[in-house]
Parts: C-alpha cells; sequence; structure tokens
C-alpha cells in the first residue's frame, strides 16, 4: 500500500520527486502558487495525485493546505518542504549590501514557509497511527549546500545563506524531539541542479564554467533526476533509521 505525501512545490526537485514517488505507486499532494502549474502537474501525475495552489507565505495558508490533503488522502505519511527562492531582486546580498527587505523577504519565504507546514503536518502526524515501519511519518526540508559550505565569489546571499542554515537547526531539533513519536526529519543539501531557479546561473559562461569545476562528478549543474532520486531515498523506508541528517548532494562541491 502506497503513502501520502504533501509536497511544496511543482516545478523543479520537487516536481521530480513527486514523479518518482508517483511511479512508486504513492499518492501525492501539491501544493504551489502557481494554479496552472499545480493543475498540470496533478493531470501528469494521474487519479492518485491532488493539489491545491496558493501563497505559502500567508499564514493562514498552510492550516488549509495540510487540511486539504488529509480530506484527500485521509492522512499525511511525508511532507517535503521544497518552496524557496533566491531574495536577490530585493536586496539579498553581502552582508554590508543585504537590505532590510532581502533579509525579511528571505527568511519569510524560505524559513517562515517550512516552519508553518512542519508545525501543521506533525499535529496531524502525532494523531496518526504507527504504520508497518512502525513509524508516523517523515519531513524533509530543503536546505543548500550554501548553507554549510559557503562560495564568496559568485553566491555571495546572506540573507539565503543565514536561512538555510536556520533551516538545517530547525530540522535537527525537530528531528531530536518527535524521534520518541516515530517521526523523522531531515534536509537535503543540493548545490547547483538544472531547474528553473538556477536557469539564470546556467546563462552566465563565468558561472557555467565555476561550476564545472565545483561540481567534477556531474561537470556542470546536477541534473534534477539526480537530487530527486536522492529526496525519495530519505522520504521513504530505506531510510527509516535516518533522522536528524543533512544529505549534501553536491557532486563534489565541498571537496573542491
Amino acid at each position: 500500500m502506497g503513502c501520502v505525501f504533501l509536497i511544496t512545490a511543482s516545478t523543479g526537485i520537487g516536481a521530480e520527486t513527486a514523479r518518482q514517488l508517483a511511479e512508486g505507486g504513492h499518492s501525492i499532494f501539491i501544493v504551489s502558487r502557481t494554479e496552472a502549474n499545480v493543475a498540470a502537474l496533478v493531470d501528469e501525475l494521474g487519479s492518485a495525485a491532488d493539489g491545491l495552489a496558493g501563497d505559502l507565505s500567508d499564514p493562514e495558508f498552510a492550516p488549509r493546505a495540510v487540511a486539504a490533503c488529509v480530506e484527500r488522502f485521509g492522512r499525511v505519511d511525508g511532507l517535503f518542504n521544497v518552496a524557496g527562492i533566491s531574495a536577490r531582486k530585493f536586496g539579498d546580498g553581502p552582508l554590508h549590501e543585504c537590505s532590510e527587505d532581502g533579509w525579511a523577504k528571505s527568511f519569510e519565504v524560505n524559513v517562515a514557509t517550512q516552519y508553518r507546514m512542519s508545525r501543521e503536518v506533525i499535529k496531524v502526524m502525532l494523531g496518526q497511527k504507527l504504520g508497518s515501519n512502525g513509524q508516523r511519518g517523515v519531513i524533509l526540508n530543503m536546505t543548500s549546500i550554501l548553507g554549510v559550505h559557503p562560495e564568496p565569489t559568485n553566491f555571495s546571499a546572506i540573507a539565503y545563506a543565514a536561512g538555510k542554515g536556520a533551516i538545517i537547526s530547525m530540522t535537527r531539533s525537530a528531528a531530536a524531539y518527535y524521534a520518541k513519536d516515530g517521526i523523522r526529519v531531515n534536509a537535503v543539501a543540493p548545490a547547483l541542479v538544472h531547474t528553473p531557479m538556477s536557469a539564470r546561473a546556467s546563462e552566465d559562461p563565468a558561472i557555467v564554467g565555476f561550476v564545472e569545476e565545483k561540481q567534477p562528478l556531474t561537470k556542470g549543474m546536477i541534473p534534477v533526476s539526480d537530487a530527486a532520486s536522492a529526496c525519495v531515498f530519505l522520504l521513504g523506508n530505506m531510510a527509516r533509521s535516518v533522522t536528524g541528517e543533512v544529505l549534501e548532494v553536491d557532486a563534489g562541491w565541498n571537496l573542491v
């Protein structure tokens, strides 16, 4: 019998993870801002998928999204917190240049959304019976290699990095608290993956050359299917003894 996964993305790593999970016989509930993208992915995934479009930065949306998933599928076995942005257009950058708006926007979209979704899902999971694996559920949070291994030349954005570091701390703290309840909480920290979010970087010759050297295993951007496969592992039963960990999917970034 398949599990129910709630994923806060309709493109990129989240969408590819949804596809791989759906292929494994699981039910998927998609939550994302753009209604057309949600509808397209749900249609692609088939009858065992549903979704809800809305703004995750709205504090009132997370409870509605989780309730909609439970109403449709009866439970939530896994949450994949993916939604996030680069806040450079709002003024994020090196510490001495970062604006108040850049800092606030980055934390609101990249951190607060994960906190709210996790809070609402954990409320549901705590009321669920233990599954066949002896656990109640799993949460996977999206962080970034930049929250662990900074790169000052091309990717200095203090609010983004600080937010991704905060996600790691939130992940480990929650994992410690809820392990006794049979709830696992982990994070994934990708380097540069071929997604819509990295599109601008992939068009910059200087960054392309940098990434070819910085990510030697793939000699460039990491294929989205590779990043998604790691996420599927952490969300699945093969990782049932893994919690409080940050998996770096970086094609060698931290070694070069």
